[in-house]
């Protein structure tokens, strides 16, 4: 397949940041976008949560927030898919503009909002979809609900029986008193909260917890003994920073909002590593935040990660990014002497190390 996104992307980032993304949306709906040749290699097979991942490479939420199309996203070569963030009720979000692109530093910043549809919209899409490939759902609060637990265990009732993980998303900086939930209390309670809904179901999905990468040591080590205690499935590292690393270039750089791409990396990965140590690799760890190459994936995996995600960077380099990750992460795992992806969890902590 020719890879027609060198063409093509500068005149979609020419467009308004949300415009283009409708359209990308429309263009996945109608079966308007190329597949790309993704080779299923066995080395980047997987089992996490008792699930088998055909490859380690997931999409990240925040780009199907709806539900619209998880399986065309599929297609494009991820292992999983997330869709998400889902409030229980419809909401606008922050007003506009609230996205920004970074392009000098192939980064984003946004404060969108937790905008969706809500459960009215998201619930009859996955319920109306023939499982095939693995699809999370990641839940949101809304703005002005007091009790925020209850939000999640609204979305996670709706939407439990129709996933293959659900994700918690406690780490979003745009929706105000969100991250406050990181809290030891705050947490314990949500998480019991939920897990009590999810127990009601016949066939419960893996309840995992997205974290936030602006956290201190005494968080880090909070959240390690909560999510160990409770039982949860696995942690997100993490959500966008809202801190601004020296060296932006973008004219946009000071936009309030949380920031994603290439910028977030070395953050991202650092905070990563602190929370395998902290939870002593017992506990499934995802890898987001920068990843743009093999060598960025295989960095996160080397660090705790025993699955990926990326968004940021299909901003700039196109769907055939997917496919080569992909490639460029199994010649890493051969050269360095791996037979899985599994033996390079956690090897810069000298885990199964070669």
């Amino acid at each position: 397949m020719i890879d027609l996104y060198p063409l093509l992307g500068p005149l979609l980032r020419g467009l308004d940041a949300e415009r283009a993304h409708g359209l990308a949306i429309q263009a996945l709906k109608h079966g308007l976008v190329p597949r790309p040749a993704v080779a299923a290699d066995p080395i980047l097979r997987t089992t996490v949560w008792g699930l088998e991942f055909p490859n380690p490479i997931g999409l990240a939420a925040g780009f199907d927030k709806n539900a619209e199309v998880p399986d065309p996203l599929l297609d494009l070569g991820f292992g999983f898919v997330e869709i998400g963030s889902v409030t229980p009720r419809a909401q606008p979000g922050n007003p506009k503009p609230r996205l920004f692109r970074l392009s000098e530093d192939e980064g984003v910043i946004n404060r969108l909002g937790f905008n969706c549809e809500g459960l009215p919209a998201a619930v009859p899409r996955l319920a109306a979809r023939t499982r095939r490939g693995i699809v999370g759902v990641n839940l949101g609060k809304n703005k002005d609900t007091v009790d925020a637990a209850a939000d999640y265990e609204s979305g996670a009732a709706a939407l439990g029986r129709y996933c293959d993980y659900l994700v918690c998303n406690v780490s979003s900086p745009n929706t105000p008193g969100l991250r406050a939930l990181q809290g030891k209390a705050p947490l314990q309670e949500l998480i019991g909260r939920v897990q009590a809904v999810l127990a009601s179901l016949p066939q419960p999905p893996p309840l995992v917890l997205k974290i936030a990468p602006d956290i201190t040591d005494e968080d880090k080590r909070d959240i390690a003994e909560v999510a160990l205690a409770s039982g949860i499935a696995g942690l997100i590292v993490g959500n966008t920073t809202i801190t601004r690393p020296e060296g932006l270039r973008s004219v946009h750089r000071e936009e309030t909002g949380g920031l994603s791409g290439r910028p977030l990396f070395a953050l991202s990965t650092r905070v990563l590593g602190d929370m395998y140590a902290a939870t002593g690799g017992r506990l499934p760890l995802v890898g987001t935040g920068g990843i743009a190459s093999g060598e960025d994936a295989y960095a996160k995996i080397r660090a705790g990660a025993s699955l990926v995600q990326l968004y940021s960077a299909l901003v700039y380099r196109g769907p055939a990014l997917i496919g080569r990750i992909a490639r460029e992460l199994a010649a890493l795992l051969r050269r360095d002497g791996f037979a899985s992806l599994a033996e390079a969890v956690g090897a810069t902590h000298g885990t199964n190390r070669r």
